[in-house]
């Protein structure tokens, strides 16, 4: 007894090969669209803080995290905690330098106040408790962001120190976008420029391009 076989022709199976070819450059195509905006958030971070330093300097005549008359019956922002206790490097109010690390989590350092202040001056969003989780402000992958300046603080010195007045830096950055991040604002070199990538596995270092692991978490400086 003869029985009819029944299969996909030729045509169908193209057919079928083309949609699944469409579908998957869809969704690398949104991929890529993805990791486009967080690159372009993540520069936007970088070109806000300095906004918010020279518009406080432009309307106070002071540095934000710095400012001497923040406990003063003359303070320039209502509610401000003053930096205390005074510490060279760390609280040394009005000296004209943002003291204190770019990740400190403490009033003790000039760049922890820093956030509330420009927040008070209405400058920057965010909240203005201290105590808060979120007071920290966070970058568009989770990490946190900080300014601090290019002396004693410098968190990047070698090969050569990170070269402003203020530096901000941004952490848990995934490789791929710390090296478009680079791209997009500096010389190409993660190790060089006003832009710097820092090395995991050795302080206070900048890591060269090349060596820099697209899916590993790096904290990226730039300095104004």
């Amino acid at each position: 007894m003869k029985r009819d076989q029944s299969g996909f022709t030729l045509i169908e199976i193209a057919i079928v090969l083309v949609i699944i070819g469409l579908l998957l450059g869809g969704v690398l195509k949104g991929q890529e669209l993805i990791n486009s905006a967080k690159v372009k958030n993540l520069a936007a971070d970088f070109k806000n803080v300095p906004v918010f330093v020279y518009g406080y300097q432009d309307k106070f005549k002071a540095l934000p995290g710095d400012d001497a008359s923040i406990g003063t019956a003359s303070t320039h922002v209502t509610g401000a905690t003053a930096c205390a206790p005074a510490a060279a490097n760390k609280c040394a109010t009005g000296n004209g330098v943002i003291d204190g690390s770019w990740n400190a989590t403490a009033i003790t350092d000039e760049s922890y106040i820093f956030w509330q202040q420009v927040r008070l001056a209405g400058l920057a969003p965010g909240s203005t408790n201290t105590s808060v989780a979120d007071y920290i402000p966070s970058n568009a992958v989770g990490g946190k962001i900080g300014i601090t300046n290019s002396g004693a603080n410098n968190p990047i010195t070698l090969p050569s120190p990170l070269k402003g007045s203020y530096i901000v830096c941004s952490g848990a950055i995934a490789g791929k976008f710390a090296k478009q991040l680079d791209i997009t604002m500096d010389d190409s070199n993660t190790a060089t420029g006003s832009m710097m990538v820092l090395d995991p596995a050795n302080a206070s270092t900048a890591i060269a391009t090349n060596l820099i692991a697209d899916d590993t978490p790096y904290t990226v400086c730039m300095g104004f």
